[in-house]
């Protein structure tokens, strides 16, 4: 079954066929199916079972448990306490029981009924405090007070929205009696997690919508294991999920090619791949009659959705009408890059050498030992020796590089085409670093931006065509903060801003950028809707857009080391990390998957190759780039 994981027990069932416990469990525990290979959760008063039936134990609250393991509530006692109720309440909503059935056994029967958790999860950092009584001087009437540290929330677009404030969550859940038991009859208006209960139950996928016609990734998150109110599976969750339109955030600047309405057709609760590698996609009759342009984008929406979904090889996405039966269109992988226009792979790594001069080597993947020595750039710049490089940029076709002066005074944009004079700056800075320029970086259909530092008056610019007058951005929610640098992503609706704030500590921001169509102002081009990136990280001093929307992140945690690792763009989780990365002070990525991270640390340029070591390809250097 494509999204499902392979190697993982079914749930334990108790006597009447239903997930649960095999025996009663302490208060404020859970019940949880431990795979054999689990040690690190065993404890003296458990008796293992064998490998191949795993074993029942009771977990306290929050504590991490591993992605593998299955985790389902303690039903409630006969006569428990009101707060018994509200501690196994609480408890029960991180089972993976699939409908959440144990949960609602501590509700009303209305509460139960009426009760929607799929449609929105809170994120706190710890899990709940623990529960504290309201009224105690009305014991016919208990009511109780739930609070904890948000770190976010998902929405019912499947979105997660990092709390961009130290807010506590708070809610209030009411007891009554029913049938001589206590029952909570007001439930939580979303459903309530610890941080490392929502990455066990929930992952976090892309589904991809069109800027023009770029293709973007919209990151949101499904549940790893049957939706419990929709009862599907992760490929089908995620594909609903695209249809039903992006995110808010990304909305303004992306469209989907499905019509308005479109959804899968009624019933279908998983999706599956035939011999060939191809994934059959029903839709109602909203889709029905689309042409087959727009039919080959939707198509190309899905495979790539999927995909980044399941990791897996998809030759061939079918979509197919409302009968079930008639094929709407198909799209194979290969026709679908070209929809996708997604960006060229770089011919050449860049950076400033030792001499202060843009150098580059040529890239080829395909070659495991050491690539060709670098080489200055071709141009005006090669003939003006004097000249001396302080940051570069260079355009996705390679033909154009922007470079700021070693003084950080002035910007200028140099052909790599051909031969000439220096051109003058098409911008300088009201003072020189470490209050000039920026690095500058392209977008995709080809505007300069570059950031100056001026402490008196901190600016972003945005220079279009890489040739027009500088016209000045503006950036809702900068609130005066410093830019120290900025990247815009591949898909050129999203720029990474670094802003020193408070301690002169830099931290990361994602803003999306609107370009307002049919104006005759250009200049209404603007940032808006900062939100972090890396709030996990108390400061940060580089990063570099990665393939599949990813960040790749310098920095460090409060107490910690400088280390470098992938982060997701909404701010929801810290990824991998790179190998043995100390020392970087600045790392470049390329959307391709196939090339090397560049890096600039104390033994000078370094390349991390996909699947080998970090290795020095030049013993001096800085400010490494991809095009971009």
């Amino acid at each position: 079954m494509p999204g499902s994981a392979p190697g993982r027990s079914p749930p334990h069932r108790d006597e009447s066929g239903q997930p649960g416990a095999r025996r009663a469990a302490p208060r404020g525990a859970r019940s949880v199916r431990v795979p054999a290979r689990a040690p690190h959760l065993a404890s003296p008063a458990c008796q293992a079972e064998g490998p191949a039936r795993g074993e029942i134990r009771p977990v306290e609250a929050s504590q991490g448990v591993d992605s593998q393991v299955r985790v389902f509530g303690v039903p409630p006692a006969d006569r428990a306490s009101p707060q018994e109720i509200v501690d196994g309440f609480l408890e029960a909503m991180t089972s993976d029981d699939p409908q959440l059935q144990t949960a609602r056994k501590y509700l009303t029967e209305d509460a139960a009924k009426n009760w929607k958790p799929g449609s929105a999860v809170t994120v706190l950092s710890a899990g709940l405090d623990r529960v504290s009584v309201q009224g105690e001087k009305d014991p016919a009437s208990p009511r109780f007070r739930v609070t904890g540290r948000m770190l976010g929330t998902v929405d019912e677009l499947s979105a997660y929205q990092p709390e961009t404030s130290d807010r506590r969550y708070e809610e209030f859940l009411q007891l009554t009696q029913e049938d001589k038991q206590w029952r909570i009859a007001t439930a939580p208006s979303s459903l309530v997690l610890s941080e490392s209960d929502f990455q066990r139950i929930y992952m976090p996928v892309n589904k991809y919508y069109f800027a023009g016609s770029t293709l973007v990734a919209d990151p949101v998150y499904v549940r790893q294991r049957t939706d419990p109110d929709s009862r599907m599976d992760p490929t089908t969750q995620t594909v609903k999920s695209l249809l039903a339109g992006p995110s808010k955030w990304l909305g303004p600047v992306v469209t989907s090619g499905f019509p308005t309405g479109t959804e899968l057709r009624e019933g279908t609760k998983s999706l599956s791949y035939d011999g060939q590698n191809t994934l059959r996609v029903p839709l109602n009759d909203k889709a029905d009659n689309v042409a087959g342009p727009q039919c080959q984008k939707m198509a190309t929406q899905l495979l790539y959705t999927v995909k980044d979904l399941t990791g897996s090889r998809i030759d061939r996405v079918d979509l197919v009408r409302a009968d079930g039966k008639s094929q709407l269109c198909q799209i194979t992988e290969a026709t679908a890059a070209g929809v996708a226009n997604r960006p060229q792979s770089p011919g050449h790594q860049y950076y400033v050498d030792g001499e202060n001069r843009l150098v580059r080597m040529r890239l080829d993947p395909n070659r495991e030992e050491q690539q060709d020595a670098a080489v200055p750039v071709p141009g005006p710049l090669s003939g003006n020796p004097a000249f001396k490089v302080g940051s570069a940029a260079v355009a996705y076709d390679e033909k154009r590089a922007a470079v700021v002066s070693e003084d950080g005074h002035g910007l200028y944009v140099v052909n790599l085409t051909t031969a000439g004079a220096m051109p003058p700056p098409l911008l300088t800075a009201r003072g020189i670093k470490p209050a000039g320029l920026t690095a500058p970086t392209w977008d995709a259909s080809g505007d300069l931006w570059v950031a100056d530092q001026d402490p008196q008056n901190p600016t972003l610019w945005r220079l279009p065509g890489g040739t027009g007058t500088p016209e000045r951005v503006e950036v809702s929610g900068l609130d005066g903060a410093r830019i120290a640098g900025l990247k815009v992503s591949p898909d050129g609706v999203r720029i990474a801003l670094l802003l020193v704030e408070r301690e002169s500590r830099k931290n990361l921001y994602i803003g999306r950028i609107e370009r307002p169509d049919g104006k005759a102002d250009a200049s209404a081009v603007s940032v808006r809707e900062l939100r972090p990136a890396a709030p996990q990280l108390a400061d940060v001093t580089a990063m570099s857009w990665a393939p599949r929307g990813r960040l790749l992140v310098v920095g460090r945690e409060s107490g910690g080391v400088v280390q470098a690792r992938y982060m997701l763009a909404d701010g929801s989780m810290v990824g991998a990390g790179l190998p043995g990365a100390t020392g970087l002070v600045a790392v470049a990525a390329s959307e391709d998957e196939k090339m090397p991270v560049v890096a600039y640390s104390e033994d000078g340029i370094v390349w991390l190759p996909p699947g080998a070591q970090w290795r020095t390809v030049a013993a001096g250097g800085r400010s490494p780039v991809y095009p971009g």
